[in-house]
């Protein structure tokens, strides 16, 4: 209905993003006919029901207005060479980062102290591989810095409760280098 020829795609330039039952419909001026026969499809053709308190109307061209879908935030940002521009950033939310901490600090919690060190560094890189695959695209650049310091935090922590005897990194090398001769992967 959405891309036939009386539908938004051509009168309204819109464009549907789906992701499994979740939807974005962008175009370039929000009218009331949009969003009345956004509304009239789902509730009357397809019998849906709106959820209307996720459902928003958002400008991203007002300073401060952002949009999270599928774990990602869109907006956008000043220019970084201070051009008088803006261009769409796509970074990692705030709850993909809270999430990807969580499943850290569960990975790294002292009930894992049984696991042997190169079994622990091999689970957390499957991980951080697979998050890095699916956070890439954008400028995810500041969220991996972020997530590396914090898995190496964690990381550091886990070693030296281990024994009753605290890990320490060999005489002239530092943390981040000996974590790094250990295997651990860096986003």
């Amino acid at each position: 209905m959405f891309h036939r020829r009386r539908g938004p795609a051509h009168w309204a330039d819109a464009r549907l993003v789906r992701y499994a039952d979740d939807f974005v419909v962008t175009a370039r001026s929000v009218e009331g006919r949009l969003t009345g026969w956004m509304e009239e499809t789902l509730e009357g053709w397809l019998a849906l029901t709106l959820n209307r308190e996720t459902t928003q109307v958002i400008d991203l061209r007002q300073s401060g207005s952002s949009l999270d879908f599928p774990g990602y935030t869109f907006r956008f940002d000043r220019d970084r060479y201070g051009h008088d521009q803006r261009y769409l950033n796509m970074v990692p939310s705030k709850r993909a980062l809270a999430r990807a901490r969580w499943v850290l600090r569960e990975m790294t919690d002292k009930r894992m102290c049984f696991k042997p060190v190169p079994a622990l560094i091999t689970e957390i890189n499957v991980y951080l591989r697979s998050w890095s695959v699916y956070f890439n695209h954008g400028y995810p650049r500041a969220a991996f810095r972020g997530i590396n310091a914090f898995t190496r935090q964690r990381l550091y922590r886990h070693l030296r409760r281990r024994s009753q005897r605290p890990w320490r990194p060999p005489n002239g090398t530092t943390v981040y280098a000996q974590l790094a001769r250990m295997g651990l992967l860096s986003l």
